[in-house]
């Protein structure tokens, strides 16, 4: 039996109902909602992610995409992450599965990329590193992993927005690929990003370097012989925070020749 419908309005209140204003002030500091801060303007209800989790829970794959994009232009920070928490979870009954039949498997291929074409005509909404790094490798990436084609393209364009969100979700979307062990996306978006001003990006590129070292440190040192001369503070300390001791400072100690 179909569970009944739930509405935008329905998930809102019941995120409202739970706002804590203790733990809203601090969430506000934490995620620089200061004037001339990255999250300027934000407002938050003060819930904790396993809150918010727990709400899509019990609403995933009972709400239409309709009422997601009402959730998605919320005021409210923890609004906007239950509708890409709800992406991510359209995202997940759409995965293949061996038992699938050439038809079901057409059908949950037209699904992913609506999903995948629906958070990116929305990706500005994923305006603040939590809601990029707890959706877009779980929505994006998952489409573009499984795509027909290794379309990368997509992700390229949106290394060379204007738009700090759209940049981060670039970069952070790989880390599904490097789960899988492809490895280039993620070098050649670095390389588009690395000279970027905004210390969110620096520390993303070295946090995927990290994740690409722990899988093949030869491909990890080996870019970070190219690129030395030009990576920012962050995105070293970030890319050899797994290295033991003496190799970390031996990067960190290392001259600079430009």
């Amino acid at each position: 039996m179909e569970k009944e419908k739930i509405t935008a309005k329905d998930i809102e209140n019941l995120l409202i109902e739970e706002r804590d204003d203790k733990q809203r002030n601090n969430l506000m500091r934490f995620f620089k909602t200061g004037k001339g801060e990255y999250g300027e303007g934000d407002s938050f209800l003060g819930l904790k992610v396993p809150q918010t989790r727990a709400i899509v829970k019990e609403a995933k794959l009972r709400i239409d995409m309709q009422e997601i994009e009402h959730l998605l232009y919320s005021k409210w920070h923890e609004v906007r992450l239950s509708a890409l928490l709800l992406l991510v979870e359209e995202m997940k009954s759409n995965l293949p599965k061996r038992k699938d039949s050439e038809e079901t498997l057409k059908i949950k291929f037209t699904r992913r990329k609506e999903i995948a074409t629906f958070y990116l005509r929305h990706a500005r909404q994923a305006n603040n590193w939590d809601l990029v790094d707890l959706s877009c490798e779980y929505v994006l990436g998952v489409y573009l992993r499984l795509s027909d084609k290794e379309d990368y393209e997509i992700l390229y364009s949106l290394a060379k927005s204007e738009n700090l969100w759209e940049q981060r979700i670039a970069i952070v979307t790989t880390l599904e690929f490097i789960r899988n062990g492809i490895f280039n996306p993620t070098l050649q978006i670095s390389d588009l990003l690395l000279n970027h001003h905004h210390d969110l990006i620096h520390k993303a590129i070295g946090w995927m370097l990290r994740e690409i070292g722990k899988r093949d440190k030869d491909i990890l040192l080996d870019y970070l012989e190219r690129n030395f001369a030009r990576m920012p503070r962050t995105t070293l300390r970030y890319a050899i925070e797994k290295f033991p001791a003496p190799e970390r400072q031996h990067w960190l100690n290392r001259k600079r020749i430009n």
